[in-house]
């Protein structure tokens, strides 16, 4: 299918419910751990519950290991989800489809029905939300024998069902790390960014589907959006403003600030500050960027705003006027809020008048 433009391999679950019909799809970018239990979370909150039992095909993410008895050794992974959702499960023999035919025909059927002709979607999620919404069409359906259709006999069934748990499954990969030098984790071929702060630590990486959270004792440090290439570096520019605050000579040429994509204030603001201040106008600059390490960029962004449009460009009254905006008061940098205060107006003063201090003497 097309991702965003680009032709690419998507992988898709599957979860069907023979009695009432119901089934539920999710796609993914790669066939992972955290993609089968993130679509078990998904199909679980679909259906309302928890089957009892669920009959699996001996997919390397749930079996381990077949045992000469024919019992399965399960993942460790795979054990922590039975746990949480408390469901028992059967297995499929290997190589006999037959043994679950019917979610294997349901998989050629949604290839057939859903993904003819090529699909092209801006993102992943705007394909699941086109999946999810045929999931939840095919409840109105009234299949040919049935005087119930598929979302009435899915109520019945739910009453069968195991209650969810109040939180679902943490669905991502677990895996120990420590930050470079350069202040980067590796994950899975790829280098996500740390705050400098944390350089030569150790981490814990989850890996989720679409992101990557890096935490650092209980603490989380870092959220990065997933990449499925190799041999990537994933920046975040904030991470690294600390330490370009201490070498602003770096601003132009650091590689984790290169397309860097601000909006065109933030340079109103950077030549107005160098063209005051020199060099330490662009220490100044690097002042205001580091707020976004406690603002979003679009608080950030409109506090720049109203200090280009009041005249005061530093990087305190900046804060104080981002500070003002958040707290709904207003500032005290601009007197038009307080017409009670008498008006004051300064000219300069000519050499002529003290000439006329002299006469007077």
């Amino acid at each position: 299918m097309i991702i965003d433009g680009a032709l690419c391999k998507a992988h898709y679950l599957v979860v069907d419910l023979p009695y009432s019909d119901a089934y539920y799809v999710k796609a993914y970018p790669a066939e992972t751990t955290e993609a089968f239990c993130d679509g078990h979370n998904w199909a679980f909150s679909f259906f309302g519950g928890v089957p009892q039992s669920m009959l699996y095909d001996n997919t390397k993410l749930a079996v381990a290991r077949i045992l000469g008895n024919g019992k399965r050794k399960l993942t460790r992974v795979f054990s922590e989800v039975l746990s949480h959702y408390l469901f028992d499960t059967r297995f499929g023999r290997p190589g006999k489809g037959n043994d679950k035919g019917k979610v294997e025909s349901l998989v050629g059927y949604i290839r057939r029905n859903l993904f003819v002709p090529l699909p092209s979607f801006e993102s992943f999620e705007a394909l699941n939300a086109y999946l999810d919404a045929q999931c939840r069409k095919r409840l109105d359906l009234l299949v040919k024998g049935h005087i119930l259709t598929v979302g009435e006999r899915l109520e019945q069934e739910r009453e069968t069902m195991i209650k969810l748990p109040q939180t679902p499954y943490d669905a991502s990969d677990k895996q120990a790390g420590r930050v470079s030098s350069l202040s980067l984790v590796r994950y899975k071929g790829n280098d996500y960014s740390v705050p400098v702060l944390y350089g030569h630590r150790e981490v814990l990486i989850r890996g989720y589907v679409h992101q990557v959270v890096i935490s650092c004792g209980e603490k989380v440090i870092a959220r990065h959006r997933r990449s499925y290439e190799k041999g990537g570096f994933i920046y975040d520019p904030i991470h690294y403003l600390p330490l370009i605050e201490l070498k602003v000579g770096a601003l132009d040429q650091a590689a984790p600030l290169a397309g860097w994509e601000l909006p065109r204030e933030f340079d109103t603001l950077r030549r107005l500050l160098e063209s005051r201040m020199g060099k330490r106008g662009k220490r100044e600059y690097v002042q205001v960027l580091r707020l976004m390490e406690t603002f979003s960029q679009q608080e950030v962004h409109q506090g720049v705003k109203d200090a280009l449009r009041l005249g005061t460009i530093g990087q305190g009254a900046l804060k104080h006027l981002l500070l003002c905006r958040i707290e709904h008061r207003p500032p005290k940098l601009d007197l038009a809020d307080y017409p009670y205060l008498p008006r004051a107006r300064v000219a300069i003063t000519p050499v002529s008048a003290y000439m006329s201090l002299l006469g007077a003497s």
